[in-house]
């Protein structure tokens, strides 16, 4: 997958915009960051702690939780490049849920 998909695929989400945080682009619902491009063929999600436990066992080559702090509050890194759409979908839809109001939740993404 290329970056632009990934792009797309998050713009896709109901209220999603990209913003920039820390010199970093960003895509967000409201105010709140569900993914982060730090680097080229990396994204950070959020995922609670619990979720980040989960993705780490069932997809060990694309997830790792960031090192520090903001691994432990669920922050993971995702290895998008060689990785399958649609797990790829389901760990970003699943990052957009825990930021984005209930009120958009219930609106399927596009």
């Amino acid at each position: 997958m290329r970056t632009e998909d990934l792009e797309k695929r998050a713009l896709g989400l109901p209220g999603a915009v990209e913003s920039a945080h820390f010199g970093k682009r960003d895509f967000r619902v409201g105010k709140r960051i569900f993914m982060s491009l730090p680097e080229a063929g990396r994204a950070v999600v959020k995922f609670t702690p619990d979720q980040q436990k989960l993705f780490l066992e069932t997809e060990p080559g694309l997830c790792a939780a960031v090192p520090g702090g903001w691994g432990l509050k669920g922050w993971t890194s995702v290895y998008f490049c060689d990785a399958d759409e649609d797990v790829i979908d389901h760990l970003m839809e699943t990052a957009w849920r825990n930021v984005a109001p209930k009120s958009l939740v219930k609106i399927p993404a596009e």
